[in-house]
């Protein structure tokens, strides 16, 4: 059955999924028994296929025992660098950062998922370009935790100061982004420094129409708000 491919319908997709998002180990354990090279199949959907890793990491995660479904899987053969196919080519680990399920991409990493793998929906990128892209804090600072590397954007976003004095190289398209990310995550301090080393506090990216002020009012950031109004900062739906 290697290279096994089912339709979401098939009884037996219907029945490993359902064990899977019901944390239910002893019937993932017979299925995967009965049905050798089950752990390495595709779900197919239109125009796109997920593999059970995908599943365990899918929206909105935190199944119950999604750490150890993924050893389970991992143990009959699973592959944790499989990617989806379809209108991109994440990884589970990349839908694990997107849902802020922690114990699943800890699991995931233990088995040796590649941290900085690309192909996230977000520019290409790494889970943490994911997580971080999607307000997912929690899994962020995990993936900085566990090494994964960090760019100015990564470090405002955040709030990881040292690092945005560490990385900062002036003003420019990548300060301007960064105080974005600072207002996004609600990170005042990082907006502090980046506004005053000349960052546009009207800045508006390519992704979504909302200025930092937008974004620190969605994130529910009130006092860096006020504070980038009194600054001069704008809203695009005034």
């Amino acid at each position: 059955m290697a290279g096994l491919v089912l339709d979401r319908a098939d009884p037996t997709a219907v029945a490993v999924v359902g064990a899977i998002r019901g944390g239910d180990l002893d019937a993932l354990g017979r299925l995967l028994a009965m049905n050798p090279g089950l752990a390495t199949a595709r779900i197919r959907a239109v125009r796109e296929a997920r593999t059970l890793l995908h599943v365990v990491a899918d929206w909105p995660g935190h199944y119950p025992n999604g750490a150890a479904t993924v050893a389970a899987l991992i143990a009959a053969g699973a592959d944790v660098h499989t990617r989806f196919s379809g209108s991109h080519a994440e990884t589970p680990l990349h839908w694990a950062a997107s849902n802020d399920d922690v114990a699943v991409l800890d699991a995931l990493l233990d088995a040796g998922a590649d941290i900085e793998a690309d192909g996230a929906v977000i520019a290409g990128g790494t889970p943490l370009d994911d997580a971080t892209a999607f307000a997912q804090w929690r899994a962020a600072h995990r993936l900085v935790e566990r090494g994964a590397r960090t760019s100015l954007w990564h470090a405002a976003t955040l709030g990881l100061q040292d690092r945005v004095e560490a990385y900062y190289r002036g003003p420019g398209p990548e300060a301007d982004r960064a105080l974005w990310g600072a207002c996004h995550g609600g990170r005042r301090a990082a907006a502090e420094y980046l506004l005053d080393r000349g960052a546009d506090v009207n800045w508006l990216p390519p992704w979504e129409r909302l200025t930092p002020l937008d974004a620190a009012v969605r994130s529910g950031a009130t006092d860096l708000a006020a504070w980038l109004r009194a600054h001069g900062a704008r809203s695009t739906a005034a």
